[in-house]
């Protein structure tokens, strides 16, 4: 089971933490990785991290200004937004896939999703 928390509503160019705390023992064995939907928009891909945190991918709009990470001792994944747009206004909703590829998009467990709003 994935939670996420760390949603809000900041003005642009803040930031905020989002994190995705998972429950069970085997967290370490999963790709964990974040994806978004906008108002009236398709769930869309943000970053990914791979198994020992060593390896991340990310979406070409976030790059430079989103960071994923995660600590396998607190079985929780983080993103770190900076320099918010309020085009980045969205759920965000973390998941894990058993799928090791990092670019491969097919995951398995999905959090419920947490809302940042970023206003002008």
């Amino acid at each position: 089971q994935l939670q996420a928390s760390g949603g809000g509503s900041v003005q642009a160019g803040g930031s905020l933490r989002l994190s995705c705390a998972a429950s069970g023992h085997s967290f370490s064995s999963y790709k964990m990785g974040w994806f978004r939907q906008g108002p009236g928009k398709k769930r869309e891909f943000v970053a990914a991290i791979n198994l020992s945190g060593g390896r991340t991918y990310y979406a070409d709009s976030v790059k430079g200004r989103f960071t994923i990470s995660r600590d396998n001792a607190k079985n929780t994944a983080y993103l770190q937004m900076d320099s918010l747009k309020p085009e980045d206004t969205a759920v965000y909703y973390c998941a894990a896939a058993s799928e090791t590829n990092l670019y491969a998009t097919n995951y398995d467990y999905w959090g419920q999703g947490t809302l940042v709003t970023v206003s002008s």
